[in-house]
């Protein structure tokens, strides 16, 4: 007798290509090593609005087009399976003339949107979907549409009433047992300018701007975190991929690879909805009560 069990599916739902390597990246490798778990990253965007680290990697015409081998370089790297990309443009940081670009996610029609990912998850049928938190991480507004965008696509996929043509087209409903946040906890962006300052190296704007927003989420608000320190190189990896984006004040270039080491050993997640229960405390499994 086949006891052959199918594979679980993760499916990482992001705005940009980058975000999959440097908010997840530990746990994209540890669950694309995993034998009985197939990954899945849908990226609603190419980051044609992101910056570039050096003149001859990239144009700013050709910058999505670059993005997107970045990207597709990044899936191998961290064994991601399969990989969706929803063909919105990058719509910049909040306040930019590219938020009023009509091919941007900022001007996406939210039920359409919504339903290119309702389609994906009853085509995937993921046992669990990954997507930002309410603030994106740092309160990018693509991460913030794509977090209210994944959270609505996971509760309508499994009701027949929504997005009913997909039926007939062959597809059923389908419900995800379970849908976790990304949860940077607050204290890392702390821990960051900590180090910074202990090195004596000039912190970035940027930094010093994020610690007076509210950037990350309380200790407690981190539900289950994955211990990835076994797949650090591998994440290391996956975001030299994204060369475009590694610009020399980044954290990653400004911070020595062992105190990077400490401050990524775990990737934290806040579990959102759940089919089969709560996880329990320190809970080391997004797929706990699933296996």
């Amino acid at each position: 007798m086949n006891t052959h069990k199918p594979p679980l599916t993760l499916m990482a739902i992001f705005a940009h290509p980058d975000d999959e390597a440097f908010g997840t990246g530990g746990t994209l490798a540890y669950y694309g090593a995993d034998p009985d778990v197939r990954v899945v990253l849908v990226c609603a965007t190419l980051g044609e609005a992101g910056e570039i680290s050096n003149p001859e990697l990239a144009t700013p015409e050709r910058l999505g087009e670059v993005r997107e081998r970045e990207l597709r370089c990044a899936c191998r790297t961290l064994g991601v399976d399969e990989l969706y990309l929803l063909g919105y443009r990058d719509s910049g940081m909040a306040g930019s003339d590219q938020n009023l670009d009509p091919r941007s996610l900022a001007m996406a029609n939210f039920d359409e949107a919504v339903g290119k990912m309702v389609e994906l998850i009853r085509r995937e049928r993921p046992e669990v979907v990954v997507t930002f938190d309410v603030l994106g991480g740092y309160g990018h507004p693509d991460h913030i549409a794509v977090h209210y965008m994944a959270k609505a696509a996971f509760a309508a996929a499994g009701d027949d009433c929504k997005y009913a043509e997909q039926l007939q087209d062959g597809l059923v409903p389908y419900q995800p047992a379970k849908l976790y946040y990304t949860a940077i906890p607050r204290r890392f962006f702390y821990d960051v300018i900590d180090k910074m300052k202990e090195m004596g190296v000039v912190i970035p704007e940027r930094y010093l701007e994020r610690m007076e927003g509210p950037w990350g989420l309380p200790e407690e608000a981190c539900t289950t975190d994955i211990d990835v320190r076994d797949h650090l190189d591998t994440k290391q990896a996956s975001i030299q991929c994204h060369a475009t984006q590694l610009n020399p004040d980044s954290i990653f270039s400004l911070l020595p690879p062992e105190i990077m080491r400490e401050l990524q050993s775990r990737e934290c997640f806040q579990l959102a909805h759940s089919g089969v229960g709560a996880d329990s405390p320190g809970g080391h499994d997004l797929f706990q009560g699933l296996r």
